[in-house]
């Protein structure tokens, strides 16, 4: 079908519509696709999702909204948020504004309605349009308080005992403009497991952000990828510095979302996104989820932190990096001691501010990626994205000793046209002096946040960085072309990070961004074993839990993953043994789980030492 310009018009309610999209080739999240359908046969196109709850209200009904778009949409309903009469602690905090600020609410707000309009009378490109972003199983659902004793098809093993906590990305406001999926509010589901039995909840990561656009009614913190782009962009910046001038919002404590990843460490589970401090969440013994602090390792971490630190599984430490896109020291590397003690910073001397989501850990070095996928700001004068894929850049790796004081001691090698956003593992060789790094290679780099023509391919890859000569090879690990597919998020079993390993077990991103079901990678000969989660099920990152008794196999534990079922709309976490790939046993979920992003398990012991 060729593209032509569609007028949407979508008009607020007080449900939940189920989007639907109706295209023959859609581009989604920024990639293509043969086939997006979410609408079902022989039912309503909408289902009706309430989204009040006694603890969170839902930002208020705003008024119809027409979009356009350029893709060959037939016809498309976006996530609808409810009518919400604003809270005591809302009026209240509007109402000790002085005259001052209302006056410069009220200026400011009629600026970004005219700044809207204008954005709207063009179309969205679809890694920026919440029609496309938010659809389906990717769009919002409210919180949900404890569920208990959730119906079990099958048996839960015994060892299973603790929780699985999965992170995502969950908008709390309606977007007025553009948005990427990426930026929504971080909201963990957790399921706890005792003795056999299973409970669900979900709530949000009560961020800085979300408080005080829960408090205002409505986004106005800016929206990284969805909204920085072009002189619009500059102009969106300026507005909420602006609000920040008078008072109107705080961005002193922070403006990320938490919505990436999460990590157990220190006895506190840390909900972290690149833009900011992690945040505290601590889970109930009722296997409820509550935001503790904004957590800044008792005043020591003063910058952001990735979403990706690595814990070692030998000494404890967690290491982590932290990167700024406007000045230097552009990249940094510190380490906490077992017991969160923080070494003091290391700056990684970079020539300009990279996008820099995962890195490596071996048992003596990290692998730190500078690769072509930068920041430049400059790029939205020009009237284009502050993400820019720079073909002229040569991507290298930086290898330092994890105890180093200064960065003096950094290798650098070269691994040209290579991109990693993850990176499964890395360990040493000392018989060639290499370092072997296992990560998913992705072309075209920048496609999950740049429109492209081209489809995206991630490709799981070996990269040998050879200390002794400075230079690099790389080789597809999946050598059979029949079982070559883009294996995105996923993990290596957690007891060996850092050291060699055979398996890797990663999402089938197919068809993407979709995860159709995930595959256990023999990583010294390519052998594929593909687990399928059935006819319109899709998931997302698999969660290798490994048994926990000495001696045992590498891919002794169990696989865990949330799946929706999208023609009965219905999610349930499935259990599989990850040595013969059989389901070991699904909980029935009372509430849908949108695809996410990273996970992690605590184990029942650990949930008792809890800070």
């Amino acid at each position: 079908m060729a593209a032509s310009t569609t007028i949407v018009t979508t008009t607020l309610s007080s449900s939940w519509v189920k989007p639907k999209i109706y295209t023959s080739s859609s581009k989604y999240l920024g990639s293509s696709s043969n086939s997006l359908s979410f609408n079902k046969p022989n039912r309503q196109h909408s289902i009706d999702f309430s989204l009040q709850t006694p603890s969170i209200p839902h930002c208020p009904k705003q008024s119809s909204k027409t979009y356009q778009t350029s893709s060959p949409v037939i016809a498309t309903t976006i996530p609808t948020y409810p009518n919400q009469t604003s809270s005591s602690s809302s009026s209240s905090s509007i109402q000790q504004w002085n005259y001052i600020q209302k006056a410069a609410a009220m200026a400011l707000d009629a600026v970004e309605s005219a700044l809207t309009e204008r954005e709207l009378e063009h179309p969205l490109p679809k890694t920026a349009d919440p029609r496309v972003q938010i659809a389906g199983n990717f769009a919002p659902v409210p919180e949900q308080p404890v569920r208990q004793s959730l119906p079990v098809n099958g048996t839960i093993p015994e060892c299973v005992q603790g929780v699985y906590v999965r992170n995502g990305a969950n908008p709390l406001c309606e977007p007025v403009a553009g948005h990427h999926f990426f930026d929504g509010d971080g909201m963990v589901h957790a399921v706890q497991f005792k003795n056999g039995s299973a409970s669900y909840a979900c709530r949000f990561t009560e961020t800085q952000r979300l408080v005080q656009e829960r408090v205002l009614g409505r986004p106005v913190f800016p929206k990284a990828i969805g909204e920085l782009h072009g002189h619009s962009g500059i102009a969106r910046l300026l507005l909420f510095y602006a609000r920040g001038l008078f008072g109107l919002v705080d961005h002193s404590h922070g403006t990320g979302v938490a919505n990436a990843g999460l990590v157990y460490f220190n006895n506190r589970l840390l909900a972290m996104s690149e833009d900011d401090l992690p945040y505290h969440v601590r889970v109930t013994p009722s296997g409820d989820l509550r935001t503790v602090e904004r957590y800044n390792f008792d005043g020591h971490l003063k910058s952001t932190m990735i979403a990706h630190p690595k814990l070692d599984p030998v000494s404890s430490e967690l290491f982590a990096l932290s990167y700024d896109v406007i000045q230097k020291p552009y990249l940094k590397y510190f380490k906490f001691s077992e017991n969160g003690n923080k070494s003091p910073d290391i700056e990684f001397p970079v020539s300009e501010p990279t996008m820099i989501h995962d890195f490596a850990i071996t048992e003596n070095f990290v692998v730190v990626p500078d690769q072509q996928v930068v920041f430049k700001i400059s790029e939205m004068v020009r009237g284009g994205s502050p993400v820019v894929y720079d073909k002229n850049k040569v991507a290298r790796f930086g290898v330092l000793d994890k105890n180093a004081k200064d960065s003096s001691g950094i290798k650098w090698v070269d691994c040209p046209d290579c991109f990693c956003f993850h990176l499964w593992n890395a360990w040493e060789e000392p018989e060639t002096n290499e370092i072997v790094v296992i990560g998913s290679c992705m072309t075209p780099p920048d496609s999950i946040f740049n429109e492209c023509e081209e489809g995206l391919q991630s490709i799981l890859s070996e990269i040998r960085l050879n200390l002794n000569t400075g230079k690099s090879t790389r080789r597809p690990i999946i050598t059979n072309p029949a079982d070559q597919v883009n294996l995105e998020a996923g993990m290596v079993n957690r007891n060996k990070l850092g050291r060699q390993t055979k398996y890797a077990y990663l999402a089938i991103a197919e068809p993407w961004p979709k995860v159709s079901g995930f595959a256990k990678v023999d990583l010294s000969d390519g052998e594929v074993k593909k687990y399928i989660y059935g006819d319109e099920k899709y998931g997302g990152e698999p969660l290798f839990l490994p048994r926990d008794h000495p001696n045992c196999e590498e891919d002794d534990g169990y696989i865990l993953a949330f799946v929706h079922d999208e023609k009965a709309w219905k999610s349930e976490l499935q259990i599989v043994n990850a040595m013969n790939l059989k389901l070991e046993a699904s909980i029935e979920l009372p509430s849908r789980v949108p695809y996410g992003f990273h996970g992690t398990f605590i184990s029942a012991k650990d949930l008792e030492n809890q800070a």
